[in-house]
C-alpha cells in the first residue's frame, strides 16, 4: 500500500512540476509569478484537488481550465 501511495505522490509532483512551467509558457509569464498566481487565485488549490483527472486532458484544455478558475477568483491576466 505505501508504495502505491509513493506513486501516487510522484506522479502528482512531476505533474505538477510540468503544469506550471507550461501555465507560464502559454499566459507569458516568469515562473515564479505564474506560481504566486495560481496560489493567489485557487489554482494551486485547483491543481492540488483534480490534479488527477487534469493530467488526463489534452495540456492547452488543462491550461485553459486552470486559468478559468483563476480567473473566476478574482485573477486577471
Amino acid at each position: 500500500m505505501a508504495t502505491q501511495l509513493d506513486k501516487q505522490t510522484s506522479d502528482k509532483v512531476s505533474f505538477i512540476t510540468f503544469i506550471i512551467p507550461e501555465f507560464a509558457r502559454s499566459y507569458k509569464m516568469k515562473m515564479q509569478d505564474a506560481f504566486f498566481y495560481l496560489k493567489k487565485y485557487g489554482g494551486w488549490d485547483y491543481l492540488n484537488s483534480h490534479w488527477w483527472a487534469l493530467h488526463t486532458d489534452n495540456l492547452p484544455y488543462t491550461l485553459n481550465n486552470i486559468y478559468e478558475v483563476c480567473y473566476k477568483n478574482g485573477g486577471r491576466r
